[in-house]
């Protein structure tokens, strides 16, 4: 498994618009990425500008294939109009316990 956190921030005055591409992206993972096993896109409460995500795919092929998708590449076209490239933080994590429910 390959599990991950991305952090980024929205442009200010772009809220709205990249809101909706952040949904966009979530619904296209969910409908054409199997290996997709986790797709959490939160917006921070401390911070309402932050996006956090959190990811967990079955295995780096299906990291990998995510990197290649035609919405990944929407996304990318627009990042730099609706979230700022310098506050990016993409961490990957190591799990050493826990479990998750259906």
């Amino acid at each position: 498994m390959v599990a991950l956190i991305g952090r980024f921030k929205m442009q200010p005055g772009k809220e709205d618009e990249a809101l909706a591409e952040l949904r966009r992206m979530t619904e296209a993972v969910e409908a054409n990425e199997p290996g997709a096993l986790v797709y959490l896109c939160h917006r921070s409460q401390q911070d309402p500008a932050e996006i956090v995500f959190f990811e967990v795919y079955a295995d780096d092929q299906a990291f990998a294939d995510h990197g290649k998708t035609a919405h990944m590449g929407a996304l990318r076209a627009k990042f730099a109009e609706l979230f700022d490239p310098s506050a990016v933080k993409i961490e990957r994590l190591e799990r050493v316990g826990g479990f998750t429910r259906t």
